[in-house]
C-alpha cells in the first residue's frame, strides 16, 4: 500500500524542485495569482509542510510564527498561509496529522505563552477544518467567541492595514492575491447542507473574488477536539 510522507522546512531550506511544484500546485486551482507573487507569499513564511504521495509533491500548508504584544504581555501567533491539496487527495489525513503534531512542538518551546491560531479564509473547504480541529473558535456559526474578536482585529490590522474591516471581518484588496478557481470554488448542494459552510458564505459572500475571512482560535488542549487532542497528546510523549 501506498503510503503519503509529510515533511517539515524551514522555508529557506526549500529545493527549487520543491518551490517549482508549490507554485504550479497552487496556481492550478487559484487564478488572479502568478509565480512571483507565489515565491513571495511564500518568503514570507517560516516553516512549511510538504505533503508527498510516492515521490510526487500533491499538497502544502505555509506558516509564520512570531510573538505579538496584546495586553501588556507576548503571545505566540501560528499564521497560516496558503493551504493546498490536489483534489485527487482531498481525503487523505496525513497532512492535517502532521500540522496538529507541530503544534505540540510549538507548545513544548514555550507553555508558558498562549498560543493562538491566525489564519485567513478565501475558501469553504478550508473553514471546516477548524471545527475539525478545535472545540470553538472566532467566528463560529453557534459560538460565541467574542472575546477573541480584539485580537484577531489587531492582528489582521497589523498585518494588512486598510486591506482589513473589523466591521466585516473581511481582507479585500484593490486586486484579487489569489481567488479560488470557479470549477473549485462553488460548494456542492451537500456541503452547502453543512452549518459551517452555509455561514463561511454568509459571512464572506465575496470569497469568490479572493475576499478572505480572518479567524482566530486559541490552541489549549481543553479547546481541541478528541482526535486532535490524542494526536496532540501523543506527540509529546
Amino acid at each position: 500500500m501506498t503510503k503519503y510522507s509529510v515533511l517539515f522546512k524551514d522555508v529557506a531550506e526549500i529545493s527549487d524542485n520543491d518551490r517549482a511544484d508549490i507554485a504550479r500546485l497552487y496556481l492550478s486551482y487559484f487564478d488572479g495569482s502568478d509565480e512571483a507573487q507565489v515565491f513571495s507569499d511564500l518568503d514570507e513564511k517560516t516553516e512549511v509542510l510538504l505533503l508527498y504521495f510516492e515521490d510526487t509533491l500533491v499538497g502544502f500548508t505555509t506558516l509564520q510564527i512570531y510573538d505579538f504584544e496584546w495586553q501588556a504581555s507576548v503571545v505566540r501567533i501560528l499564521y497560516s498561509g496558503d493551504t493546498v491539496v490536489h483534489h485527487e487527495h482531498w481525503g487523505q489525513q496525513a497532512l492535517a496529522f502532521a500540522w496538529i503534531a507541530n503544534l505540540a512542538k510549538l507548545r513544548r518551546e514555550r507553555p508558558d505563552v498562549a498560543l493562538y491560531w491566525f489564519v485567513i479564509l478565501k475558501g469553504h473547504r478550508t473553514y471546516k477544518f477548524l471545527p475539525a480541529f478545535s472545540q470553538s473558535f472566532y467566528p463560529h456559526w453557534s459560538i460565541d467567541r467574542s472575546d477573541l474578536k480584539p485580537l484577531a482585529d489587531a492582528l489582521a490590522l497589523q498585518k494588512f492595514g486598510d486591506a482589513y474591516s473589523p466591521s466585516t471581518g473581511i481582507v479585500e484588496f484593490s486586486e484579487s492575491k489569489g481567488h479560488l478557481n470557479p470549477a473549485f470554488a462553488e460548494p456542492t448542494q451537500q456541503e452547502k447542507n453543512k452549518e459551517a459552510v452555509r455561514f463561511f458564505l454568509e459571512r464572506n459572500p465575496g470569497y469568490i473574488l479572493g475576499h478572505e475571512l480572518v479567524c482566530l482560535c486559541e490552541i489549549t488542549e481543553d479547546n481541541m477536539r478528541p482526535l486532535t487532542k490524542r494526536i496532540f497528546s501523543r506527540s509529546n510523549e
